[in-house]
């Protein structure tokens, strides 16, 4: 027992730093580690940030080069719109039932590749006038008992994509 108290004081004595020491100055080697330490960590979070930036760059690109695609894609289909109107005016005045009809099958084909695309007509007539699907060419007085501000007659057919207006119905108003 009175071995372990002597190995006791002497790590005691040991440990405890004497009085007429000074405080030991870090050596070169030290200085230059901790430094070395400190460079490491500050490059490590510029490259978790470097990296980081990349990421939501990739991302942001990629999203703007997906919503281009769409847009080009509705400027297509929006360029069909005329020849689509061309088919519904041509079966309105076409007086050859087979014409008539082979020109129905083909404005139904037009129809299909529409609502392939996801675009819906925009059919406002007895609705409210729209500002936001619907651009007003003429008002007419409304008669006995109508509301004022009712599309009465649609002009030109109007189109959308989800909530996107691809093409304003062009309507006829009540005043």
């Amino acid at each position: 027992m009175e071995n372990e108290e002597l190995k006791e004081e002497t790590v005691a004595q040991e440990a405890a730093p004497e009085k007429n020491e000074k405080p030991k100055k870090k050596k070169k080697s030290d200085i230059e580690l901790e430094k070395a330490l400190a460079d490491a960590e500050e490059s490590k979070r510029k490259w978790y940030a470097v990296t980081a930036e990349y990421e939501n760059y990739r991302r942001r690109t990629q999203n703007q080069a997906a919503q281009r695609y769409q847009e080009g894609r509705n400027d297509v289909v929006a360029s069909l719109f005329p020849v689509g109107d061309n088919l519904e005016r041509a079966i309105s005045s076409c007086s050859d039932e087979n014409t008539k009809q082979g020109l129905d099958m083909i404005l139904k084909a037009y129809k299909k590749v529409l609502e392939s695309e996801g675009v819906e007509e925009i059919d406002p007539v007895g609705q409210a006038f729209d500002a936001a699907t619907m651009e007003a060419i003429m008002a007419m007085p409304a008669a006995d008992g109508e509301e004022s501000g009712i599309v009465k007659q649609v002009y030109v057919k109007g189109y959308k994509k989800g909530e996107k207006v691809l093409r304003y119905a062009q309507v006829i108003v009540t005043q």
